[in-house]
C-alpha cells in the first residue's frame, strides 16, 4: 500500500518562498494618507503608476509637507489633481472621509474594517462597494459580492470606483503571459486538477476516469491533506427548482 504525500495545498500553508508573494514586485504599502483623527489634509496627483503586485494602478500624491503616499488610483484620476482627506472633505473622486459622512448612494472603495488600519476592502481594479445607510454610528455598505455588512461610521474610505474595470475581459491568449501574471502575485501556475493525479498525490486522485470516488463535501475542521473539494459547503450539486 503506498503512503500518501503532502498535497499541494498543504505546502502552500507552510508559506515558503515558492508560494510567498514577492514583496519586491510590490511599491509599496498604500494606506490612506492621514492618521485616523487628523485635521484636514491635502495631497496632489504627481504620477499614476503600475504595480505589478495589485491588479489596480498606484496614484503617487505630494502631500502638504512635502512627502510622498501610494494611494489606490479611482477611475477618472488625473495627474495634477488635487486630493482631500479627512472629515469635512468634499465628497468628490478620490477623496477619502469617514463613511459616516457620505451620502447614501455613493461609490466608495479601500474601507478600513477597523478606524486607523488604512484600508483593508475593496481594493481590486474595477470594484466599488455603496453607502446603503446610517443609523447609531453605523454605516451599512454593500460590498462588490452583494453582501451587506455594518461599519462604525469613523472608518475611513475613499469615494469613487478602483480603476482597471475590465481588465478580465482581454484573453491571455498564451500560456506563458498568464505563467508570469501568476508568477507577479506568487500564485503557482497551470494547476493540476486532482482528480487527474494518482491516488498517492490527492484525496480525489485514482480510478480509470476523471471521478473523484466518494463525495468532495469536507467539514471545516478537517484536517490538512484531506481538505480539499467543498469545504463546509451549505449546499453542492445543480439547484432544483
Amino acid at each position: 500500500m503506498s503512503l500518501g504525500k503532502r498535497i499541494k495545498s498543504q505546502r502552500r500553508g507552510r508559506g515558503s518562498p515558492t508560494y510567498r508573494s514577492p514583496s519586491h514586485r510590490f511599491k509599496g504599502a498604500v494606506r490612506h494618507p492621514y492618521p485616523l483623527g487628523g485635521s484636514r489634509g491635502k495631497g496632489v496627483v504627481i504620477d499614476l503608476i503600475h504595480d505589478s503586485g495589485r491588479t489596480s494602478p498606484l496614484a503617487v500624491l505630494k502631500l502638504e509637507d512635502g512627502s510622498k503616499r501610494l494611494v489606490i488610483a479611482p477611475e477618472g484620476m488625473l495627474v495634477g489633481q488635487e486630493v482631500e482627506f479627512g472629515p469635512g472633505s468634499k465628497i468628490s473622486l478620490g477623496n477619502v472621509l469617514p463613511l459616516g459622512e457620505i451620502p447614501e448612494g455613493t461609490p466608495v472603495y479601500n474601507i478600513e474594517v477597523t478606524p486607523g488600519d488604512g484600508g483593508k476592502l475593496v481594493r481590486a481594479a474595477g470594484t466599488y462597494a455603496v453607502i446603503i445607510g446610517h443609523e447609531n454610528g453605523k454605516t451599512i455598505v454593500q460590498l462588490p459580492s452583494g453582501k451587506m455588512r455594518e461599519f462604525d461610521s469613523k472608518c475611513r474610505a475613499t469615494v469613487g470606483i478602483v480603476a482597471g474595470g475590465g481588465r478580465k475581459e482581454k484573453p491571455f491568449v498564451k500560456a506563458g503571459k498568464k505563467y508570469h501574471a501568476m508568477k507577479a502575485r506568487g500564485k503557482r501556475y497551470p494547476i493540476v486538477r486532482g482528480v487527474a493525479m494518482n491516488a498517492v498525490n490527492h484525496p480525489h486522485g485514482g480510478g480509470h476516469h476523471d471521478s473523484p470516488g466518494k463525495p468532495t463535501t469536507v467539514s471545516r475542521g478537517t484536517p490538512p491533506g484531506r481538505k480539499v473539494g467543498h469545504i463546509a459547503a451549505r449546499r453542492t450539486g445543480r439547484r432544483k427548482r
